[in-house]
């Protein structure tokens, strides 16, 4: 089941809901939780395929909604937007709900669990981007604490830095590349000292996983593409990096 359907299947009465009430539902969903700026009715129209919604005329009801007095979408260069009052009473509405307040509240829990003073702040402000729906920002954030945990426990007695270097020597074939501290990690790209990591026996394939997993998303929302960080995906980051790195790795 898609992200948008599961959205649809939570609000209820939603199918049985007429065309414009599906159409401002699924607007503010793509604008809060795809974080879209704007919308088109090819966009729209495949919004409702996605949901399982039959799709009514976007050419007629998009420009009646935007012309109603006072207008419930506000048509800009490139699409269409919900009007800021209906936006705010959706948000209002929706960022409410029991899926997201469990959410929230389970996150909410993850700083309490981090020893490290300096990484429970920075993690308390990435979980302040969640909460305010910049999801790219967040995923960003994630990722810099979970690689700079890593990088910084990897280091941090001698027997994981010995390791640390075993793998480079072995994943990079005898390239002079020697690490006496986490400054040194800085001539490797983060995929690489994530496979060394693994190579030298410091984390385990799952980590590993996880860990390239993550970083390919935060490469994805560091950089200006189309592809839509969503809620599900951000919760899916900040627990899985805080779970299985940053609390895992002492």
């Amino acid at each position: 089941m898609s992200e948008i359907e599961d959205f649809a299947n939570s609000v209820p009465g939603f199918y049985k809901k007429n065309g414009v009430d599906q159409l401002l539902l699924l607007a503010w969903f793509v604008e809060a939780r795809r974080q879209k700026s704007c919308f088109d009715g090819a966009y729209m129209r495949q919004c409702f395929r996605d949901s399982g919604a039959d799709a009514p005329d976007m050419s007629v009801y998009l420009p009646r909604l935007a012309a109603k007095k006072p207008p419930q979408l506000i048509c800009e260069k490139g699409g269409y937007r919900l009007a800021a009052t209906l936006r705010r009473d959706f948000d209002k509405r929706f960022n409410g709900d029991v899926t997201i307040r469990a959410i929230t509240q389970t996150l909410a829990a993850l700083p309490a669990q981090v020893p490290n003073i300096d990484e429970r702040i920075f993690l308390n402000e990435t979980l302040s981007c969640y909460r305010a729906g910049a999801f790219r920002a967040a995923t960003v954030m994630a990722w810099n604490l979970a690689y700079d945990h890593l990088t910084k426990w990897a280091v941090s007695s001698p027997d994981r830095l010995d390791a640390l270097n075993d793998g480079i020597k072995r994943k990079m074939q005898g390239k002079a590349v020697v690490v006496k501290g986490q400054e040194d990690l800085i001539a490797l790209n983060e995929r690489t000292v994530v496979d060394c990591c693994q190579v030298g026996g410091l984390i385990d394939k799952n980590q590993t996983e996880i860990l390239q997993e993550k970083l390919k998303r935060r490469n994805a929302a560091a950089h200006p593409s189309k592809v839509v960080i969503g809620q599900h995906q951000i919760d899916d980051t900040i627990s899985d990096l805080v779970t299985n790195v940053v609390l895992a790795l002492r």
